[in-house]
């Protein structure tokens, strides 16, 4: 076997990735890259490995979630916070539900790529190269706007760069205050068809009440007033990644410096890919898209690929086969697991294969189906024996009206009030908070059976 490098993908088969008609410019801007500094340090990367293999045995819980990609054009200090802000509340909600530690990972500050069914797209009769996101082309239908042009990636790793600053100062200069966040989550529960939900706001407050009458608050307790918050994206663009790589000086390996984690689709998991090979020499946990036609061989590869040393909270396997078709793929993917003596942690994405088109032509996914894959995923790992160790949506903090359905009905008719995603639809932000409570009812069950085990 040949030694990794991180240019080694450069020889194997590539996918999903754009051909530059300038080499010599693209040349220019990845030796550019090379030298600006890393958007994240190994340190932070080893922590979000520690604590996303609590979250496989059980001891913690991650929640993953932001754009389906990042736009250049939707870039703002409000856009970020809003999403910042839903993901606590999401958190605080989650975080009572399951009694452990919710990690908080956004797809933020580096999900620009997006990998796409076809290469081209047809309008009226006129077809292009697919919009592959804005750190590769433009969403334009010309031929002008749909020509790779490297320079996106400069505009990327700024953007990047501006909202890890940004996120950095919520996290930790009094935003995320646990009251604060709290209060917001109270005005959700206000509503008259979310009765359900205020019950557990009732008893958060109740929780955070007594802290404080025994002395606990974010005067004597400041990791009430800050959070960790990480980032992740899909590792699509390897000449990207590549350019953010560099050597950690404290262990000597090789980290992707643009993001914590990064991720392979259900697209790009070919073991002897492009992408494979990249995520397989980087220190950053890396997640797999688990997908209807990955077969136990498949899984069996590719964890002794990326995982070949099974160390915990390096492999997390994201679980998307959409609803009504858990049962029939996820067991044999566990056993798969269980038959390698294999440490993953498991995740649910109910986003990706949910998709269908409404009656009025938008793209969009129905909340129903969305929460039928979450409960069948917990639902099989109860049946199992086998921990779920995280849910991964697709979201914003944003009013948006692109998934039907939720306490707050957004039908198909509604879908062009707000639908501002060029990729895939989100929930918004009360949909996402919704799907919190649901989440934390699932957990708190589960949370309840194991512990009627432990005394049976």
């Amino acid at each position: 076997m040949s030694e990794w490098t991180k240019s080694s993908w450069r020889s194997k088969p590539r996918i999903q990735m754009p051909d530059y008609p300038d080499q010599a410019a693209l040349n220019e801007v990845e030796a550019q890259l090379s030298r600006f500094p890393v958007l994240v340090f190994a340190g932070e990367a080893r922590r979000l490995k520690a604590h996303l293999a609590a979250a496989g045995r059980g001891d913690a819980f991650l929640l993953q979630g932001g754009d389906c990609a990042e736009a250049f054009d939707q870039f703002s200090s409000d856009g970020i916070r809003d999403t910042f802000k839903v993901m606590l509340q999401m958190a605080i909600v989650l975080t009572h539900g399951a009694k452990v530690p919710v990690i908080k990972v956004g797809r933020m500050a580096g999900q620009f790529a997006k990998p796409r069914s076809a290469p081209t797209e047809t309008i009226d009769g006129v077809e292009l190269p697919s919009y592959r996101g804005d750190i590769i082309n433009k969403l334009d239908f010309t031929s002008d706007a749909r020509i790779p042009d490297p320079q996106n990636m400069l505009r990327a790793y700024t953007q990047a760069a501006a909202t890890l600053n940004l996120l950095r100062a919520f996290s930790t200069g009094g935003y995320a205050d646990v009251h604060q966040v709290h209060s917001w989550t109270l005005g959700f529960t206000e509503g008259e068809k979310v009765d359900a939900y205020r019950e557990i706001a009732n008893r958060i407050s109740d929780t955070l009440d007594f802290m404080t009458a025994a002395g606990v608050n974010p005067q004597t307790a400041h990791t009430l007033q800050t959070v960790e918050f990480y980032t992740s994206h899909e590792s699509l663009l390897l000449e990207y990644e590549e350019a953010l790589t560099r050597i950690d000086s404290i262990t000597g390996k090789w980290l992707a410096g643009s993001g914590h984690m990064l991720w392979i689709g259900d697209r790009t998991r070919q073991p002897d890919g492009a992408h494979v090979e990249f995520a397989s020499g980087v220190q950053n946990p890396i997640g797999l898209k688990a997908g209807p036609t990955m077969t136990p061989d498949d899984l069996k590869a590719l964890m002794a690929k990326l995982n070949p040393e099974n160390e915990e909270g390096r492999l997390t396997l994201i679980a998307r086969f959409g609803a009504g078709n858990v049962t029939e793929h996820l067991p044999r993917l566990i056993k798969t697991v269980q038959d390698e003596g294999a440490k993953v942690t498991w995740v649910c994405d109910p986003m990706h294969g949910n998709t269908i088109k409404s009656s009025t032509g938008y793209k969009t996914r129905p909340f129903e189906s969305v929460l039928r894959e979450v409960r069948e995923f917990f639902g099989v790992h109860a049946a199992e024996g086998t921990v779920p160790g995280g849910v991964h949506f697709e979201m914003t903090g944003q009013d948006v009206t692109e998934c039907t359905g939720g306490v707050r009905a957004v039908s198909d008719e509604d879908l062009s009030d707000r639908y501002h995603t060029a990729c895939d639809p989100r929930l918004n932000a009360s949909q996402s908070l919704e799907l919190a409570f649901l989440v934390a009812e699932e957990l708190s069950t589960r949370r309840a059976a194991v512990q009627d085990q432990a005394t049976a």
